[in-house]
């Protein structure tokens, strides 16, 4: 089913360029680069391939059903106007996504759940994780972004956005499950990583004081649903979480 597959190796020094150099399988490329450049990789990882659709497996995936590819391709060609499918994640308490997405699917109710064809899906601004979209919605959208300063960012936050203002569904699809290991219980987070999340969380204090403000004139709150202006604030707090006995 799968036809290419890009490797991209972000400077590693734990023996990842050692391991890879052992994988012999025509289909696979591999990128030893001399720096860290974070999600922007995802950019250049795109441009060494050539398939219609495009697959994107972040680095905290670490396990996925028989097949997989099979089924999130078949579904993104089953669903009408499509343009960018993620797979749903199993249940992970000490997983950061599944926790967040735990708590925007049944306390922010930012995703419309529909059955299309005998597939479920929730429909709305997705994450990443393990997703697909075709070449033909990439090249319209203008592909992922490259973030100039930061070495990791939401690339895949900005190309969801992007492929909604085009007019295409975004979803998960509740039918595939997959394992995402990422938080501090599984790994150290890089400082580059770090970096981000005390920027972003800067940032978004500051805006979701703005917006609690505006929401607070009459009507405001009322025409913000009908026009989706911006995303309301939140309350999330991240919990903490413990470390992995091996680690």
């Amino acid at each position: 089913m799968t036809q290419e597959i890009v490797i991209w190796n972000n400077a590693s020094d734990d023996g990842t360029a050692e391991y890879l150099a052992t994988l012999h399988d025509q289909r696979i490329t591999v990128v030893d680069h001399h720096e860290n450049i974070g999600t922007n990789a995802y950019a250049r990882g795109v441009e060494l391939t050539s398939a219609p659709y495009i697959v994107e497996v972040d680095d905290d995936v670490i396990e996925a059903p028989q097949n997989w590819d099979k089924t999130l391709l078949d579904a993104f060609q089953r669903i009408p106007n499509i343009g960018y499918l993620v797979a749903d994640l199993k249940e992970d308490p000490n997983d950061s996504a599944y926790r967040y997405l735990e708590y925007v699917k049944n306390e922010r109710n930012v995703f419309v759940r529909k059955e299309i064809d005998g597939l479920r899906i929730l429909e709305g601004p997705t994450g990443s994780g393990v997703a697909i979209t075709s070449r033909e919605v990439y090249d319209r959208v203008g592909g992922f972004r490259q973030h100039k300063k930061l070495v990791f960012w939401h690339e895949a936050t900005a190309y969801v956005r992007d492929v909604r203002k085009l007019g295409y569904r975004t979803a998960i699809l509740a039918d595939l499950q997959v394992w995402h290991a990422g938080s501090p219980y599984y790994s150290r987070p890089s400082p580059a990583k770090l970096a981000f999340h005390e920027d972003f969380l800067r940032t978004k204090t500051r805006k979701d004081r703005v917006k609690r403000v505006i929401l607070r004139i009459p009507f405001a709150a009322a025409m913000n649903r009908r026009y989706n202006w911006f995303d309301p604030p939140d309350d999330y707090k991240p919990p903490e979480f413990g470390r992995a006995e091996n680690l």
